[in-house]
């Protein structure tokens, strides 16, 4: 028996346009092979996503003739998060750091649902200011971030959950290429 949540996933997963997928494993590979840094940040279950992915790009993609990737997950340092919350604003979580750490030529990878959190939003527009190519993971119509991203991949559905799980799925088939290249 199949229950109707993974048929709905299912259902969903080859709606998700590759070309754009193919182009973010390019720009991660590109990365890797100048010493760029990736910045990737979310809110909630997108920032335990890129969390995910963090590590294992960390971990796991480990050549002895290649160079390692530079990655951080912006929403994993709890103590800065919270005290530019707390102090500034919370839009400016990811903004402010990216504003400190990245350089031009970094790239910001943003993970939403909506496409419309405002510290998301507000971290593209710095790294935009920066120099930076952006990339999100969004769903439903892609919402503001989709217009802030030099690639964008948008999941086509309203489902928060199905949307999570599919940048998910996004996301591993990204570091299953790299891992494989």
């Amino acid at each position: 028996m199949t229950l109707p949540y993974f048929r709905r996933v299912a259902d969903v997963l080859p709606n998700i346009p590759a070309g754009p997928v193919q182009d973010i494993i390019q720009v991660m590979q590109d990365a890797r092979a100048h010493g760029r840094r990736i910045f990737m940040f979310g809110n909630g279950g997108s920032a335990a996503n890129a969390s995910h992915i963090v590590n294992d790009l960390v971990k796991s993609i480990v050549h002895p003739d290649r160079p390692r990737f530079k990655v951080f997950c912006l929403a994993d340092n709890t103590a800065l998060l919270t005290a530019y919350a707390n102090d500034v604003s919370y839009d400016e979580v990811f903004a402010a750091p990216l504003a400190a750490l990245a350089e031009p030529g970094d790239i910001a990878f943003a993970l939403s649902g909506s496409g419309n959190s405002p510290n998301v939003l507000r971290g593209m527009e710095t790294a935009r200011d920066l120099g930076l190519t952006r990339i999100g993971l969004t769903g439903r119509d892609g919402g503001r971030l989709a217009a802030l991203c030099d690639i964008a991949v948008i999941v086509p559905t309203d489902s928060m959950q199905i949307i999570e799980d599919a940048h998910l799925v996004i996301l591993h088939a990204m570091f299953l290429a790299l891992l494989e290249e």
